[in-house]
């Protein structure tokens, strides 16, 4: 639709709606303030109240759309315009008029236009305002207002309060502070107090837990001031928060919206210590984007305290969802306590030990009784086995284990093992004389001599129940606290029930399947399903140290083989060492087996870049991979390597684009080579940073810009490398502070030089530092990113 009709149509929408009700719209009053900066500098501010309902459009629409709002000043009488005029935020979203996505305002807008004054004698400024106005209905024609403003009136601001005040979408300061954060105490004692930290957050943005998977985005973290007689008294707890898909990071993370609080309990060693401080690094995104890790300096009053009860540290909320984190590690361990009884090491022990229970004791009676005990006797060991484990490592370092490169490397050797001894290398086994011990204590009858009976079921089952105890107490690591109790509460659950139900019901011994081949069956498929999970933590270990080793497509390719080793063995074309002969194949083992040939088909495309939703958990991200675009593609490959690379640089996959990540040997480069640069501030955690190489750089006109024409500088604000001892520069947005790392670094450097926090943004430079042109952020029309390019190259020849 033409800018013509739709003027039409607006026109004679008003028209019509003017006939009909008698009367005249005015939904925008225009008001003006002045505010001084200098003796020479003033902010022109228009104020627009708008109307419930109706919204004014920015000053930057897309061609096809309304008219945008403009304004003009007279500059004829000594006053000079600074840059353009800003705006704020507003919304963006699909107009239902114009049927594209616009932004515009609501309620109220301001707009500012930074002037100076030639001649100290002017004393008023005027201006004029172009502006449209929509409901959801109709359109206003275009509106003229006249604005004047008093310099005489103006009232003194700081240089930079209109860019920390507002957050303008167009203005020189596009720095975005969506998390907002106060402090407070709590007094549980003279001694003791619990910090609290609250964060507040926008609208649209959320701020990710302190715990998050490999992969993902920074977690949330707190470092507390223990040098003045501080203790910290376990660790910090949050809220319960909530754990969905996330959009950016395409996987499940736990996240806080609106608000969050963090709580850190702490024992001081003096009563008159009246202050402490901490710092907060945290993430925080929206659907679009995400903001460099960020650092906040936290102070703590303990003089304000509030004297609350003694157990408050832990907030209901965060009870419930430890509650619910505890009840999903019981159910997955009690189903692996189901799985353990069909091993050919515990089920045919179930009705020979309630046959033996029943037939030894007087009465029915007792002989369940006997039974119950039994398994409750069961019960009790594991679980002291979970409470041991967590009483040598500690309830909070279990999680930190858990979550360890080096301790994922070993989780992935001891599944290794267990795999192997599931598919008949070897059996786990204790030493003999445990259960010989165990046996002798078990013929001194009564209730210890049960208690012994199922402890020598314990130690016998142990080569079947071993690899799947071991995985449980891995898996509920990583949740910390009492997990491996409540894992193992499940677990034995699971085991022990069978025993009271068959001793309570023993006509039901008569319906259990006989023992055979198919009890070693169920083993080899626990050995084929614990070698897969096996390399998951290999791969948590992978991408924390980028290594680059077990890459997506490496990951999915086991994954391909091991499953369809599976699928050949249950068809029969596989048989290992303990295998019975298989004549032929039953109905369960045929579904199970095409079950597992569809998951493996399922897989393959994931080679080529698909996104594999059902088991996005577990191999890594899609940007790490050999080529984004998946193996074969013609626009993947991974970089081939070149010996004769300069200093600091190398070629930057799918691309082959020489790329520096340090801004010194990169700019000493483009010297030397006499090419402009372009500086890609960007993140490993930036999913849109990705969508620009995968899908606007790869375009012949750009790719070729970038590999011939520019000297890229990538510039990474979340990378995690700290600088060496000693050498750490000192902060420039937190006097006092030193910089923690290299992506610190680079965020200072755009937030100061450019004024903005986001990324991507891409800054075209000469060799004096000097922007060639506009700097631009997410463009994903590659025509006009084409364009910029050929803009600023071209300005650089010039």
């Amino acid at each position: 639709m033409t800018l013509k009709k739709v003027l039409l149509l607006c026109l004679l929408a008003f028209s019509f709606s003017f006939n009909l009700n008698a009367q005249v719209f005015d939904p925008v009053k225009w008001e003006t303030k002045t505010e001084k900066i200098s003796d020479t500098e003033y902010d022109l501010v228009s104020i627009a109240t708008i109307d419930a309902g109706w919204h004014l459009y920015s000053q930057d629409v897309p061609e096809g759309g309304p008219i945008a709002t403009g304004f003009t000043y007279k500059t004829n009488k000594g006053v000079e315009l600074v840059g353009e005029t800003l705006e704020e935020d507003g919304h963006v979203i699909d107009d239902p008029v114009f049927e594209m996505k616009i932004k515009f305002f609501e309620n109220k807008a301001e707009f500012r236009q930074r002037i100076k004054i030639l001649n100290k004698e002017l004393s008023i400024v005027e201006g004029e305002v172009e502006f449209m106005v929509c409901d959801d209905e109709k359109c206003m024609p275009p509106n003229f207002i006249d604005l004047q403003f008093n310099l005489k009136d103006a009232k003194l601001v700081k240089e930079d309060s209109s860019s920390t005040t507002l957050n303008f979408g167009n203005t020189e300061s596009k720095i975005f502070e969506p998390v907002k954060w106060d402090t407070s105490v709590e007094k549980i004692s003279d001694l003791e107090y619990i910090l609290v930290s609250k964060a507040t957050i926008d609208e649209g943005w959320k701020l990710y837990s302190q715990k998050v998977p490999e992969g993902g985005p920074i977690p949330t973290g707190f470092e507390y001031a223990t040098d003045n007689g501080v203790e910290l008294i376990g660790s910090t707890i949050e809220e319960k928060g909530k754990e969905v898909m996330d959009k950016v990071f395409e996987m499940k993370i736990k996240f806080f919206k609106n608000t969050a609080e963090f709580r850190q309990k702490i024992k001081i060693s003096d009563i008159n210590i009246s202050k402490t401080s901490s710092e907060v690094s945290f993430m925080a995104c929206n659907d679009e984007r995400c903001l460099a890790p960020t650092y906040f300096d936290l102070e703590f009053d303990l003089t304000k305290s509030v004297a609350v009860k003694k157990n408050v540290n832990n907030s209901d909320s965060e009870k419930e969802g430890e509650s619910k984190g505890l009840w999903s590690i019981f159910f997955i361990a009690f189903l692996s306590g189901f799985v353990a009884l069909l091993t050919p090491c515990v089920f045919p022990m179930i009705p020979m030990t309630v046959s033996f229970f029943i037939k030894q004791s007087q009465s029915k009676a007792k002989g369940i009784r006997n039974a119950i005990i039994y398994g409750l006797s069961i019960i009790v060991i594991y679980v002291l086995l979970g409470t041991i484990i967590t009483a040598i490592f500690g309830a909070d370092a279990l999680n930190a284990l858990a979550t360890n490169v080096w301790f994922n490397l070993i989780f992935f050797l001891l599944l290794i093992v267990f795999a192997m001894s599931f598919l008949g290398a070897f059996e786990i086994v204790l030493p003999n004389s445990w259960a010989n011990k165990a046996d002798r204590q078990a013929d001194r009858g009564g209730l210890v001599g049960i208690f012994f009976m199922a402890l020598a079921l314990a130690i016998v089952s142990f080569s079947c129940t071993g690899p799947i105890v071991g995985t449980i107490l891995v898996e509920a690591a990583s949740k910390g606290g009492v997990a491996p109790v409540i894992g193992m509460l499940g677990f034995s659950s699971a085991i022990a029930l069978p025993f009271a139900l068959f001793a309570a019901f023993p006509g039901w011994l008569n319906s259990l399947p006989k023992s055979g081949g198919w009890l070693n069956t169920v083993k080899v498929v626990l050995g084929f399903l614990e070698l897969a999970l096996a390399f998951k933590f290999l791969s948590q270990a992978d991408l924390v140290l980028q290594l680059h080793f077990l890459e997506r497509e490496v990951f999915i390719a086991i994954w391909i083989a091991v499953f369809g080793a599976l699928t050949l063995y249950l068809f029969g074309k596989i048989q290992l060492p303990h295998d019975s002969p298989l004549n032929h194949i039953s109905v369960g083992r045929l579904m199970f087996g095409l079950m597992t040939l569809t998951f493996t088909i399922y897989m393959i495309p994931g080679l080529w870049g698909a996104p594999l939703n059902l088991i996005s958990a577990f191999p890594p991200p899609l940007d790490y991979s050999e080529s984004p675009y998946g193996v074969g593609n013609a626009k993947g490959g991974s970089s081939a390597s070149h010996s004769d690379l300069p200093e600091g640089a190398h070629l930057l996959a799918p691309h082959d684009i020489l790329a520096f990540n340090d801004y010194d040997l990169g700019l000493a480069y483009a010297k030397k080579v006499g090419k402009p640069v372009m500086l890609d501030f960007t993140g490993w955690a930036c999913v849109n940073c990705r969508k620009m190489e995968q899908n606007v750089w790869v375009e012949p006109t750009v790719l070729s810009k970038l590999k011939n024409d520019v000297v890229l500088i990538s510039l990474y604000v979340d990378e995690q490398i700290d600088f060496p001892e000693g050498e750490a520069p000192d902060s420039k947005l937190r006097p006092g502070k030193k910089l923690r790392n290299k992506g610190q670094k680079w965020s200072e450097m755009q937030t100061i030089r450019y004024k903005t926090n986001t990324q991507p943004y891409y800054v075209l430079m000469d060799h004096n530092e000097v922007n060639l042109n506009e700097p631009v952020a997410y463009t994903p029309n590659y025509e006009e990113y084409n364009s910029w390019l050929k803009e600023g190259i071209s300005n650089f020849s010039n």
